[in-house]
């Protein structure tokens, strides 16, 4: 069915508004209004997290709690709006698979980011519709802290770091399951006769095994026996172990993910240059997005492109001006 002349003025008014609306809440905004409602989104997150925090003080609920009561409020108003908008400008995304009007968008919804921008306001909702404790609520929005990862660049490499690497890491987890299952057994074989009020079955003896395997030792579980403080022993020198082999290899997949972020950017510089080594404007404006989106430095960026145009008159992405005249080792300056 095709629309009435008469509406197509306001469909394609209604388009150009998403698309505006899309560049601004994008997650690297370029105009001054994004970059503002930007900020203004990261600041009330962390204040709804201290708003969170201060309330679970009785003293402070009692005295303040209308002011908490009317911040939150004010806070799931904004939250909702920015999560209506982010659903109705879901079909602009990169990817093919957002494009329908309808699944695209619900594809959107069960994302990982959709779903912890519900979380931050399902509570609310949920308190209106539901007999829930408030106290339940309350804890519920620190939920909202999570909503920092779409505003962190950091964090999304952290997140990318752990995607990467999540075959290791759920191989390591295994590993660990079996450490503190045979711990368990051990120590509850050693210690249950001696001790048979403390360490009363294996799935108790768990507990232990938790504390000794990272090295906490809280001493409410202490084996007395002979073969029971050599087991301790044994399990404490695992822990070691274990708590080590996650962060080599986190720290070496942290590497391989900025080396793979800088190749992408230097395969994007190689795309966009020409025989000349001349960028255009538009162009330079694509580098700076995608030096963004991949979180590199300003100098990084700068490296990677002075080493592609090594002795050639390109100019650089960022101020401008010819690569060239930026000489030896001195940094440019970037447009701010």
């Amino acid at each position: 069915m095709r629309p009435l002349p008469s509406t197509i003025p306001l469909l394609r008014a209604l388009i150009r508004l998403r698309h505006k609306s899309y560049r601004m809440m994008s997650d690297h905004p370029q105009s001054i209004g994004g970059r503002v409602m930007h900020h203004a989104l990261v600041v009330l997150i962390l204040l709804n997290v201290l708003a969170v925090t201060f309330e679970s003080v009785e003293s402070w609920s009692l005295v303040h709690g209308p002011i908490f009561q009317a911040f939150d409020t004010l806070s799931v108003g904004v939250f909702t709006i920015e999560y209506l908008i982010r659903l109705w400008v879901a079909v602009d995304l990169p990817s093919p698979h957002y494009r329908h009007p309808v699944w695209g968008r619900l594809r959107w919804a069960i994302s990982p980011s959709a779903i912890i921008d519900l979380l931050s306001i399902a509570p609310f909702y949920l308190g209106i519709v539901f007999e829930i404790d408030l106290r339940v609520l309350r804890v519920l929005r620190i939920f909202r802290i999570l909503k920092l990862s779409r505003y962190s660049l950091a964090l999304t490499v952290i997140v990318d770091v752990v995607r990467q690497e999540i075959r290791t890491i759920g191989a390591m987890l295994i590993v660990l399951g079996v450490v503190l299952v045979l711990s368990a057994s051990l120590i509850y074989l050693a210690e249950h006769h001696a001790q048979p009020q403390v360490f009363t079955d294996i799935p108790t003896s768990v507990w232990w095994a938790v504390v000794t395997v990272t090295t906490l030792g809280y001493g409410d579980m202490v084996p007395v026996t002979v073969l029971g403080k050599f087991i301790g022993a044994a399990t404490a020198i695992t822990g070691l172990g274990m708590i080590a082999l996650p962060s080599g290899f986190l720290a070496s997949g942290f590497s391989e993910q900025l080396r793979m972020r800088r190749e992408e950017y230097r395969t994007l510089v190689d795309d966009v240059l020409d025989k000349n080594g001349r960028i255009t404007r538009y162009q330079r404006r694509a580098l700076e997005d995608a030096r963004q989106s991949l979180n590199l430095t300003e100098d990084e960026a700068i490296e990677i492109l002075r080493n592609e145009v090594m002795g050639g008159h390109a100019t650089c992405p960022h101020c401008g001006k010819p690569t060239r005249s930026h000489g030896g080792s001195a940094e440019p300056g970037l447009d701010q």
